[in-house]
C-alpha cells in the first residue's frame, strides 16, 4: 500500500470528477505518495497546522497510472526519514478504484500527526 495526503475538499472533488488529481501532476508531473513509515515524518515536514485533512490509502496495483519509486523531489527527504529512502510517485490521476480506504488524518492536542489505525 502507498499513500497520499489531501485536503477533504480535494477528495470530495475527485469523487465528484472520477479521478483525483493534485496541484504537483501539473507543476512537477507526478502526485507525490509515501510508504507507510514516510507518512507522519511528510506530514510533519508539509502539513503542520493544517487540518481537514484525509489519509488516501492506496493499493498500486489497481492504479491505472504508472507508479515509480524515485528520490524525494528536492533531494532531500523530510527529517525522520533515511537519505536512502525511495517515495512512490504516480505518474498521472489516481483512479477512484485504487484507493482502497480514506481515513481522517487529524493533528493531536501537541500539533503532532497520528496514524489512524490502518
Amino acid at each position: 500500500m502507498i499513500f497520499h495526503i489531501t485536503s477533504r475538499k480535494d477528495w470530495e472533488a475527485a469523487q465528484a470528477k472520477g479521478a483525483y488529481t493534485a496541484e504537483s501532476l501539473q507543476t512537477e508531473g507526478f502526485i507525490h505518495c509515501s510508504n507507510l513509515p514516510q507518512v507522519l515524518p511528510v506530514a510533519e515536514k508539509f502539513y503542520k497546522g493544517q487540518s481537514d485533512l484525509v489519509l488516501l490509502m492506496i493499493e498500486p496495483s489497481l492504479l491505472t497510472s504508472t507508479v515509480k519509486w524515485e528520490p524525494p523531489s528536492g533531494g532531500t527527504p523530510p527529517p525522520g526519514v533515511p537519505a536512502h529512502d525511495l517515495f512512490p510517485h504516480i505518474y498521472g490521476p489516481i483512479n477512484l478504484a485504487a484507493v482502497v480506504n480514506v481515513f481522517d488524518f487529524v493533528f493531536d492536542s501537541t500539533g503532532s500527526f497520528t496514524l489512524p489505525n490502518i
